[in-house]
């Protein structure tokens, strides 16, 4: 069975971190690489989860969204509370709950 040449650039630091690992493993970046691509091949397909995130953050999201809460607790009068009056509302809230248990 022949073989072919392969070339890869990649950053010389993400290189030097990679070698550290792989020699600890007992093997090198081409056996590493031959690795991953008869993996591959057995997979079909990449052989670790490639995902993206539903939804990427965005601090405009993020500031959006806690304007909305504000608006809400506008809406249902909350939004001048103090914390003690909120955990007060907690607690009895949860001693109702608690009654209606038992």
């Amino acid at each position: 069975m022949g073989t072919s040449l392969l070339q890869v650039r990649v950053e010389t630091s993400l290189k030097d971190e990679a070698s550290s690992v792989f020699e600890n493993l007992g093997i090198d970046i081409s056996t590493a690489v031959r690795m991953f691509l008869k993996r591959s091949v057995m997979e079909n397909g990449i052989p670790f989860r490639m995902t993206l995130p539903k939804q990427l953050y965005s601090s405009s999201r993020g500031l959006r969204a806690m304007q909305e809460l504000g608006d809400n607790a506008k809406g249902n009068g909350t939004s001048d509370m103090t914390l003690e009056e909120i955990n007060a509302e907690i607690a009895a809230y949860r001693q109702e709950k608690q009654a209606e248990c038992q």
